[in-house]
Order: structure tokens, then C-alpha cells, then sequence
């Protein structure tokens, strides 16, 4: 059986954003939540990822993987399509399989959330719209990361670069959230004659 995005039906409408603000879908993100119960294993963890764990508000890594601070202990780890079932294993194994589960757990929940990519000098006006967040760079910059309500919705909000925002979430959720997003951006969109 063929794997579908939550959000293939909204392809075309996707395809026509750009220029001051463009919004895309990140298909398949492999998305592993992982939960480090004990602080002696965060070394092995660390080593299998290539970068360290994030502290409150931070995420950490440069490309494949990334890792997201969810909570004291929780974090996402996010990696390339298809990644996710290695990627678990690869933390199960870091935590210590041989501990039961009381090291921590590692689970792979990519086809639980969608993940966008709201990109462009306009991004952060967009997410204005409908996120109480303090986007000014002195605040949030890229390296960070925050849950929070976008447009009535719950996500998971990544900035990866100074105009470039991921967006994670609940792939129920998805459809209203584009569409939300996508009425967010006309007025930018047709400034530039992207829309």
C-alpha cells in the first residue's frame, strides 16, 4: 500500500505561493519521540544523534537530525523521509535495551503529525495572524522552539533560519491549518504577483 500526505489534495494550491512568503509540506518527516529518563544515558544518546540535546525553548542539530525540546526530559527528533523506523531503533538501542524502559523510550510518531515549512521575509507576519508568540528575533530566533496555539490549533513551532519557520501539526489537523495559513498569506502573496 501506498503511503498519501494528509495534505496531497492541497498540492496546487501549495505550488502557487512564493516569493515574500511560501508555504510547503515536509511529506513523510520521520519524527521519533523521545523520552531520556536518566541523565547517564545522554552521552550515548548524544553520540548516536551528532549533536546535543536542546535545553527549554531550544532546538539542536543542522540538517539530519534535528532534535526539539518538548518538555524537561521529552524531546522530537526529526530526520530525513523515511528515516523513522531506524532512527527509533537507533535510540532504543542509545537508551540501553537491556534496561526495560527505565533509561527512557523512544517511539516513532511521524504519521501523527504533518510538518510544514513557511518560508520567506513575510513568514513571520503570516504566523502573526494567529500566534501569540514573540517572533522579534531578539526573542525567538532560528535554534529555537516553542508549542503553542496557531490559528485556534496546537503546534509545535521550529525557526531552522532567519525567514524559514517549521510548523508541526496534528495531521487531523492539517487541512484546516493550511488553509488557514494560505488565507493568511494573500495579501503578501499578491504584492509579489505569487498568487
Amino acid at each position: 500500500m501506498t503511503a498519501h500526505s494528509p495534505l496531497r489534495h492541497l498540492a496546487a494550491e501549495l505550488a502557487r505561493t512564493g516569493g515574500a512568503v511560501r508555504l510547503r509540506e515536509l511529506p513523510f518527516l520521520a519524527q521519533v519521540e523521545l523520552r531520556v529518563d536518566d541523565d547517564a544515558f545522554i552521552p550515548r544518546v548524544e553520540q548516536f544523534l551528532g549533536c546535543g540535546l536542546p535545553t527549554a525553548g531550544q532546538a539542536g542539530g543542522t540538517g539530519g537530525p534535528h532534535v526539539l525540546w518538548l518538555g524537561p526530559g521529552w524531546y522530537l527528533v526529526t530526520d530525513e523521509a523515511g528515516t523513522g523506523p531506524g532512527l527509533e531503533a537507533g535510540l532504543i538501542d542509545a537508551l540501553g535495551a537491556d534496561c526495560g524502559g527505565a533509561c527512557g523510550h523512544a517511539v516513532d510518531v511521524s504519521a501523527g503529525r504533518a510538518v510544514l515549512e513557511l518560508s520567506g521575509q513575510r513568514a513571520a507576519d503570516v504566523l502573526r495572524h494567529g500566534c501569540a508568540l514573540d517572533l522579534h528575533p531578539r526573542v525567538f530566533g532560528p535554534g529555537r522552539c516553542a508549542s503553542t496555539d496557531l490559528a485556534r490549533t496546537q503546534v509545535t513551532l521550529q525557526q531552522t533560519g532567519p525567514e524559514t519557520y517549521r510548523i508541526f501539526v496534528r495531521s487531523s489537523f492539517a487541512d484546516y491549518l493550511v488553509r488557514w495559513l494560505l488565507d493568511a498569506m494573500i495579501e503578501y502573496l499578491a504584492v509579489t504577483g505569487g498568487h
